[in-house]
């Protein structure tokens, strides 16, 4: 009979110290061992994909668009998440790093702008390959991939567009972005400060209450809650913590806490910070 998972028989549960098991093992097992082995020591990384150009037409230009595939290595990426950028857009997070990290990036270079073929199959495909080695190279250096500038470089663009149908009453067009926005944001999540998900949960907090989805605003609001509180927001905390008491009266849930916490933390600050709204707050942060 076959052991159950994590049973004597799992070689991911085996004291590999045991000469005696150990010479017992299958050839086959040997080798699962050493693939979970490899698997566990082997470091999550962030790998680009540019696999695709399209060409914009507008009425006195074009220009090409190159959609980037963000992924993580060493664990299945379930859903496949992309944004498109220009040439432009790497010039201009090329020109930003290099004021804050002009000794670390002498190695790096940004592939030349194209004078001739932008257009054509091969040159398309030609840059492709060049930006996505550029992005590879950028992530190796420490100090690059934990900028908050490289992460900006793959959702400022696309926060911005949400905020703008956010304000526009377009609700559920911004969730469907924004939570796009909120994948690629977890898995750059390793390399960043945790407070870089805070403006996105707390954009979704406010599209899903506008669109009468308490349940997912109270659960959204209770992912961001924590970090809000750990690293001192006190404009969202105020905001969301009044939000999450309206939802709690609305939804028949226990609110007598997060109202002595809001009320003590306005006795403690009084202005207009402690004042505004969830929505005022996020839509301050892309005006």
């Amino acid at each position: 009979m076959a052991d159950p998972p994590g049973g004597a028989g799992d070689p991911a549960k085996m004291n590999w110290s045991s000469p005696g098991e150990f010479s017992s093992l299958t050839t086959k097992e040997l080798q699962q061992n050493l693939r979970l082995e490899k698997r566990r020591e082997r470091p999550v990384q962030l790998l680009f994909e540019i696999p695709s150009s399209r060409i914009v037409h507008q009425s006195l230009s074009k220009h090409v668009v190159h959609e980037v595939v963000v992924m993580r290595s060493g664990s299945f990426d379930s859903r496949r998440v992309s944004v498109e950028r220009r040439y432009s857009d790497f010039c201009q997070l090329h020109h930003k790093l290099q004021e804050e990290f002009r000794e670390e990036l002498e190695e790096v270079q940004l592939p030349r702008k194209l004078l001739t073929r932008n257009f054509t199959l091969d040159g398309m495909s030609e840059r492709r390959l060049a930006l996505q080695d550029y992005l590879s190279q950028l992530f190796a250096l420490r100090c690059i991939r934990h900028s908050p500038l490289f992460a900006e470089f793959f959702t400022t663009p696309e926060q911005r567009q949400a905020h703008v149908l956010l304000r526009a009453g377009q609700f559920k067009a911004s969730v469907e972005l924004l939570q796009t926005i909120l994948e690629i944001q977890e898995k750059l999540l390793l390399w960043q400060k945790p407070t870089l998900l805070v403006p996105t949960l707390s954009a979704l907090v406010v599209c899903y209450r506008d669109l009468d989805q308490p349940e997912e605003a109270i659960c959204t609001a209770n992912r961001v809650l924590p970090t809000v509180r750990r690293y001192g927001l006190r404009v969202y905390r105020a905001a969301l913590l009044e939000l999450m008491v309206d939802l709690g009266y609305q939804l028949g849930r226990p609110v007598a806490q997060l109202q002595e916490e809001l009320t003590v933390l306005r006795d403690s600050e009084r202005g207009e910070a402690t004042q505004r709204s969830l929505k005022e707050v996020v839509i301050s942060n892309f005006i």
